[in-house]
């Protein structure tokens, strides 16, 4: 069975501890380079949602049903 993707709200709370982890300098240096590692992917799932919600955003919809960027109604 597939595994559910984690929401955005999880992967940051994990991003947290990772940093967390790795501040109190105290891991040996293997479990380090996993935390590293993990923490790397979490940044990078993150960002990913990130820029998707960010896109969503961007253009907006008019009451008529027409796409308008977010850029033409800043004036830009």
């Amino acid at each position: 069975m597939a595994k559910k993707a984690q929401s955005f709200e999880q992967s940051m709370e994990q991003l947290e501890e990772v940093v967390r982890l790795l501040e109190q300098g105290n891991v040996p240096l293997e479990e380090a380079i996993e935390l590293y590692k993990r923490g790397m992917t979490l940044s990078k799932n993150c960002h990913e949602t990130l820029q998707k919600a960010e896109q969503q955003l961007i253009t907006l919809v008019d009451r008529n049903g027409q796409e308008t960027s977010l850029n033409t109604v800043k004036g830009e």
